[in-house]
């Protein structure tokens, strides 16, 4: 097996068939990690990330579980319990919504975001932290839709608001057990969702209107974020609890006028 921080660690990633799981629970494995693959429908890439993760000298099994059932939440932690019988690392990474305005998101809209997003997170911190028998980390991936608002956001963006709540309380009640709790806000991340969201009927052009605006100019990727989160499941980060890192490439801390609208010279005439 391969040597690293995560040598003899077990990790439950949740949606980690693709994306931001699958490329963290492939760094894992090549730092000596071991990982539980969950999936909702797609058993084939699933089983590509296991195979990945064994060919990287870890062990690693996929587990089909929706996270909006509670049932299926509790089968696929005893299934990481009953494989592995310990678990150090819980990755909140799974997510769905709708994208509507508010006034035309119905009950099940609703009903859904809190099931798939806050209450999968609440529950499978609760199942983690009865694994987590010498100390652990739990990390949930968050969106600048928390901290700003942008067309047919919200229900997405409130769920992803209260996870980095969560987080702040999570932290005070389990760092007695010796578990740290923390989030990563990602901005616009080149992924499949981004495409998917601004797939919807009129959005604004990403690389004309949007792209312009991030200081770093350019989308996220996503072994940045996973890379953030595996910071905060490193030894190294023993003193960082409670809090949500933010990977935007410095969207969220600019605001009109941008820099780039601007000419001239920019100083004021003198008196």
């Amino acid at each position: 097996m391969a040597e690293g921080f995560a040598a003899g660690k077990v990790a439950l990633i949740t949606g980690s068939s693709r994306g931001i799981g699958r490329t963290l629970a492939l760094s894992l494995a090549s730092k000596g990690g071991s990982a539980v693959v969950n999936y909702k429908v797609n058993e084939e890439l699933a089983a590509e990330v296991v195979r990945g993760v064994e060919e990287r000298g870890g062990r690693a099994i996929a587990v089909q579980a929706d996270m909006e059932s509670p049932e299926d939440i509790d089968r696929l932690f005893e299934a990481a319990g009953e494989e592995f019988g310990r678990l150090d690392y819980f990755v909140d990474n799974a997510a769905a919504s709708s994208f509507k305005l508010i006034r035309d998101l119905k009950l099940h809209h609703l009903d859904r975001s809190y099931a798939m997003n806050i209450r999968s997170f609440v529950l499978g911190a609760q199942r983690a932290v009865d694994l987590m028998t010498d100390g652990g980390r739990i990390v949930t991936l968050s969106s600048y839709g928390s901290i700003r608002a942008y067309p047919t956001y919200a229900n997405l963006g409130a769920a992803k608001a209260a996870l980095e709540a969560y987080v702040r309380y999570m932290a005070v009640e389990f760092a007695p057990l010796g578990i740290n709790v923390n989030g990563v806000n990602g901005g616009l991340i080149d992924s499949d969702s981004l495409a998917y969201f601004y797939g919807v009927e009129g959005m604004p052009d990403m690389e004309e209107k949007v792209l312009p605006k991030v200081p770093k100019g350019r989308p996220g990727t996503v072994e940045e974020v996973a890379d953030t989160v595996e910071f905060l499941l490193e030894p190294r980060s023993e003193y960082i609890t409670g809090q949500t890192i933010v990977v935007d490439g410095g969207l969220t801390i600019v605001a009109p006028p941008f820099f780039d609208d601007a000419t001239g010279p920019l100083r004021l005439p003198d008196a």
